[in-house]
């Protein structure tokens, strides 16, 4: 049975639940995600965390930054190796660039602190993503002083043509660019119960519908943040029609 702890919010609702000891007391909990979803709309409008103490049932809200979008969703688990449940939460944007806002709370001892905001994660890595001759891009993460390249020697011959001379010099510079962050998900890589973060984001060439690869970076908590394992990331490329 849900509570009626948001009958004061007119129109608002339960939109996501979720149970787990998340105080630390190991006595479970229950988090919700509460907000208001019109009838004729997915669209969600100020979110809410909702933390139920399971032992004393007491209720603490917890504000999002960004309290809007679509399907807003909750997981709990252990993200920092304190044996302490943590919120993770997601919101897509429903935008065209297929954006997602996420956020990781700890709630140990009933205090909320934030330990994943995508707005900071977005902010941290600067790129540059750069068309050389012979059908490569180069992405570059300058930050973290990282190069990958992307061969499109295997695009459509059209789409080259746009790009490129018939010796395979380009016709004009052109850049590209990373997007922010698309999505992350929890995943315990090494299976021993403490979850890491595995986040994507679009490289993308001359428009939005124009995917080049994607920048992969597995975040795991070290001390006082998630940072990439061993300071590194990937990036993968699309698959393209054999010919």
């Amino acid at each position: 049975m849900h509570p009626h702890f948001f009958n004061r919010q007119e129109q608002s609702s339960i939109l996501a639940f979720a149970e787990g000891d998340v105080n630390g007391d190991y006595i479970q909990d229950y988090v919700y995600i509460v907000g208001q979803q019109s009838s004729d709309s997915p669209y969600t409008t100020a979110l809410t965390i909702v933390v139920q103490d399971g032992k004393t049932n007491a209720f603490y809200n917890i504000p999002l930054k960004t309290d809007s979008g679509y399907e807003p969703a909750l997981f709990l688990g252990d993200f920092t190796g304190n044996g302490v449940d943590d919120i993770f939460i997601r919101i897509n944007s429903g935008g065209s660039g297929g954006f997602g806002y996420f956020y990781v709370y700890s709630f140990a001892n009933n205090l909320a602190n934030i330990l994943f905001d995508y707005e900071v994660f977005n902010g941290e890595n600067q790129y540059a993503v750069l068309y050389e001759d012979q059908y490569r891009v180069k992405v570059i993460n300058e930050t973290m002083n990282l190069t990958s390249t992307i061969d499109l020697s295997n695009r459509d011959p059209q789409y080259l043509a746009d790009l490129y001379n018939s010796d395979g010099t380009l016709i004009q510079p052109r850049e590209g660019w990373v997007s922010d962050l698309n999505q992350l998900y929890p995943i315990d890589f090494d299976g021993d119960g403490v979850y890491e973060l595995y986040a994507l984001q679009r490289i993308i060439g001359q428009y939005n519908a124009d995917g080049l690869g994607l920048v992969q970076t597995p975040l795991s908590w070290d001390q006082n943040k998630f940072k990439p394992f061993f300071d590194n990331q990937y990036v993968a490329v699309l698959g393209q029609p054999y010919r």
